[in-house]
């Protein structure tokens, strides 16, 4: 005997349906300085989880960002807009925040989508967090997206940050690209991409 639930079959016959299930698409670990990290989509699932973990610029006080393509990549200049806010507080306890950054939005902006802010490059600070994009393969619909990243400030704070949006094409997305507005990613850190069945 079945389990369905709203016409999907969760399980029959002792078979589990692997629907809503993580699947590891894709890792990169730096082994050397690279100036991005690229990383194909296809259609396979209808939402992708990044996971960046210990992301480290070349230079000190670089943002960490992403972008989208809908031309294999020869472009990465899709409108977006979105929303940004960060809490923060500094080591030594002080400029502590929560503040919604009103210059950091996009509004139908066509350049980089800034996930962490003012990220330290001493071996004791990077960035690490996650965003998500939901249904890139659609041609039917915009393109949402939500990240949470925290990270070491150059000024020694730590930081949260949030981002929402959505990538304002019906093309499909079929490239996303990471990394440091202003010089290269440093060795060491590693991106993992999942679909999601």
């Amino acid at each position: 005997m079945g389990l369905i639930s709203a016409g999907t079959t969760i399980f029959d016959a002792g078979v589990v349906n692997n629907t809503g299930n993580m699947v590891l698409v894709s890792a990169t670990t730096l082994s050397s300085a690279a100036s991005s990290i690229t990383f194909t989509l296809n259609a396979d699932y209808k939402e992708y989880q990044f996971y960046c973990i210990n992301m480290n610029p070349a230079n000190d006080g670089d943002n960490f960002c992403v972008n989208f393509s809908i031309d294999s990549g020869s472009n990465y200049n899709v409108a977006k807009t979105s929303t940004y806010f960060h809490a923060r507080h500094g080591e030594d306890g002080n400029n502590a925040e929560l503040a919604y950054q009103a210059a950091q939005d996009l509004a139908q902006g066509t350049g980089l989508q800034r996930l962490a802010e003012g990220v330290g490059g001493d071996s004791d600070q990077c960035t690490s967090g996650a965003i998500t994009l939901f249904n890139p393969s659609s041609t039917t619909f915009v393109k949402h997206y939500i990240s949470n990243f925290s990270n070491v400030r150059h000024v020694n704070q730590a930081t949260n940050l949030f981002v929402a949006g959505y990538a304002n094409t019906t093309s499909a997305i079929n490239r996303i690209q990471f990394f440091f507005n202003s010089n290269n990613i440093n060795t060491g850190g590693t991106i993992l991409m999942y679909g999601i069945n």
